[in-house]
């Protein structure tokens, strides 16, 4: 789906990214578990840290997500592109500056990310079998309008964000966390933390959840069967995102990315 304001992103960064390294002025982290699916326009992006106690609520701030649209520029040509993720929905309370940083493929797998607001390096490294199929929905409700919710599929992998209802309160300040927030408001603790973001392999007609916001969910293994009824229009059969679902972008291009994809391979 490409629109005037949105030209699409182009085929190298299509797939799903394997955080490998950040590298900050305070250290280099190794650990946390990160992934980036990226479709045509749509993103989706999930990071549990390997140490925070998830069993309570203060852990379980520790983890980040978001999803939106990207953007790929190159407003200075002696410069590298410039990726900016526009995030509509995010776990985390929104930063006072933009997420974007300068990107130099290493290799077509392999891609060097260094900040532009910010200090630091991350290494990113493309999944086998995330390319082929890009799919981006927003679930329906029941009046059969798009709400904020969201599916994502790449390859094999797929990703669903579905936004809390509650509002952040009255008293945020920016660049603040949401533990922060809970720290300073225990009784919304679950009201704030009631966003859920699952990512894994869907497979057969099963979606296998490796990483999740809510820990419960890791491990699971739920139905889910989907197909596009038009244009506009998909649904899911069975399981938790049963329903239906407005067609953002839905592109199988098998053949051509399975060509890059042999061509990343050593």
């Amino acid at each position: 789906m490409n629109t005037p304001d949105h030209p699409g992103v182009p085929a190298a960064y299509h797939g799903v990214w394997a955080r490998t390294l950040l590298e900050t002025p305070e250290g280099r982290d190794t650990s946390t578990w990160v992934r980036w699916l990226q479709t045509g326009l749509w993103h989706g992006d999930l990071r549990v840290p390997p140490d925070a106690p998830r069993d309570t609520p203060e852990g379980r701030a520790q983890t980040q997500g978001f999803a939106g649209t990207t953007a790929i520029t190159r407003p200075d040509a002696a410069l590298p592109e410039v990726c900016t993720w526009q995030r509509t929905i995010d776990f985390q309370p929104p930063r006072s500056t933009p997420d974007a940083g300068h990107m130099v493929f290493e290799t077509p797998a392999r891609v060097i990310e260094t900040g532009i607001h910010g200090r630091y390096l991350e290494v990113w490294e493309r999944l086998p079998d995330s390319l082929g199929r890009r799919i981006a929905l927003a679930r329906l409700d029941a009046d059969g309008q798009p709400t904020a919710e969201r599916l994502l599929v790449a390859g094999v992998y797929c990703m669903h964000l579905r936004p809390r209802a509650a509002a952040w309160p009255a008293d945020l300040v920016p660049d603040e966390t949401l533990g922060d927030l809970i720290r300073r408001h225990p009784t919304q603790a679950g009201a704030l933390l009631d966003f859920e973001i699952a990512f894994g392999k869907k497979e057969h007609g099963v979606w296998t959840l490796e990483r999740a916001t809510q820990p419960a969910l890791e491990g699971q293994a739920l139905p889910c069967a989907l197909h596009r009824v038009d244009a506009a229009r998909a649904r899911v059969e069975r399981g938790p995102l049963a329903g239906g679902w407005q067609v953002l972008e839905w592109v199988d291009d098998t053949r051509n990315e399975a060509i890059a994809e042999m061509h990343e391979r050593p």
